[in-house]
């Protein structure tokens, strides 16, 4: 995994929970993890990744995930074993 997502990911299981992680670098972590990602009605875009869809609320007009969503994309991850590696992979 790519450094950045590798920050992204550690943003996600930071405590407290951050309400500062930008949307657009979630969505980037998803399609390293291998998600497709389809736009729904509104701001909604389902999540699709190990073998489940998962639909969220693209955050507008501010970039920034609000922390609840956080807590749901950390539980989703930890469900499927995505978990932050705290040793570099030098990327």
């Amino acid at each position: 995994m790519k450094r950045k997502h590798q920050r992204t990911l550690n943003a996600i299981f930071a405590r407290p929970v951050s309400g500062g992680i930008k949307w657009a670098d979630i969505e980037a972590l998803f399609l390293e993890l291998g998600a497709e990602i389809e736009e729904r009605a509104g701001s909604r875009v389902a999540i699709i990744l190990f073998e489940q869809v998962k639909v969220f609320h693209r955050p507008h007009p501010s970039p920034d995930t609000d922390k609840g969503a956080v807590v749901s994309v950390k539980k989703w991850l930890e469900e499927n074993g995505v978990i932050p590696n705290d040793e570099p992979d030098g990327n």
